[in-house]
């Protein structure tokens, strides 16, 4: 983890909610990151105005107003001719100390992590969360650090009612926890992922019960979790992403639901 050293400022006077025409605002490119003007765009194609918050502003000695943070909002404001922008200004500061600035703003901003990303999505009523918390309840489960009851894999479980639905899901952890029990590595993100794609890809044509009968029967959890792991990276770390994992689970499934099948009976790969 970096170090977090004592960046200081001198007392200086900061004015709030000051609405300012984006045409008046301007970039020092010493002071500031390199503007990503894809990143510009897709916010510029998904914005909601009264969600843009406030930027902050330094406005020197001779009167010019600098962006020291939310230049990639104010580049989307120009996009979208949106004409002001409310910012936080900062006055009195040379060039270094809005360095400085800058950095004290985003070193002490972070991103949500994706728990809390999940639990503020409950609360803003998003489906793809609501739908995904009724699917872990129904299996009297939560959303958590992982343990017997709670399930850390948050990626990998949005990721599958995302896909499939929050049926499949539900129906995934069922599978899981008949197969392996409830242990910390029954809920595995790679684990549930492959089941989910499993039954996604194939549900109409399998009974759960026999699928978790037969993963259950072929290794406990932790040990599908080292095959899979193993055969993962085994082309290499260009090959090894959590998608591969996944996909290599999902492979092993078809293959013990295959075994001792017809040939038209199997599902193949």
């Amino acid at each position: 983890m970096p170090k977090k050293y004592a960046y200081e400022l001198p007392e200086h006077q900061v004015d709030y909610g000051v609405r300012i025409p984006v045409e008046n605002l301007k970039i020092d490119e010493k002071a500031q990151r390199v503007l990503n003007e894809p990143r510009a765009r897709s916010m510029a194609n998904n914005l909601v105005p009264e969600a843009l918050g406030t930027i902050v502003v330094s406005q020197r000695t001779n009167g010019d107003q600098y962006i020291v943070d939310g230049m990639h909002r104010w580049h989307v404001c120009k996009l979208t001719g949106i004409p002001e922008i409310v910012a936080e200004v900062h006055h009195g500061l040379d060039q270094q100390e809005e360095a400085i600035l800058f950095l004290i703003k985003n070193r002490e901003s972070s991103k949500p992590t994706p728990l809390d990303e999940y639990k503020i999505g409950l609360t803003a009523g998003i489906p793809l969360f609501v739908d995904t918390e009724s699917a872990l309840r129904k299996r009297n489960l939560a959303m958590g650090s992982t343990g017997t009851n709670m399930v850390g894999a948050v990626a990998g479980v949005l990721r599958i009612t995302d896909l499939y639905g929050p049926e499949t899901l539900e129906r995934t952890l069922k599978v899981a926890e008949d197969a392996w029990g409830r242990t910390k590595e029954t809920w595995d993100g790679m684990l549930l992922g492959g089941i989910g794609m499993f039954l996604g890809k194939h549900g109409d044509d399998i009974d759960d019960r026999v699928l978790s009968e037969k993963i259950g029967k072929k290794d406990p959890a932790f040990r599908w979790r080292a095959n899979i792991t193993a055969l993962a990276s085994a082309g290499g770390t260009r090959h090894s992403g959590t998608g591969s994992r996944i996909s290599t689970c999902y492979t092993l499934i078809v293959t013990e639901w295959d075994k001792g099948r017809r040939k038209e009976n199997r599902i193949g790969v």
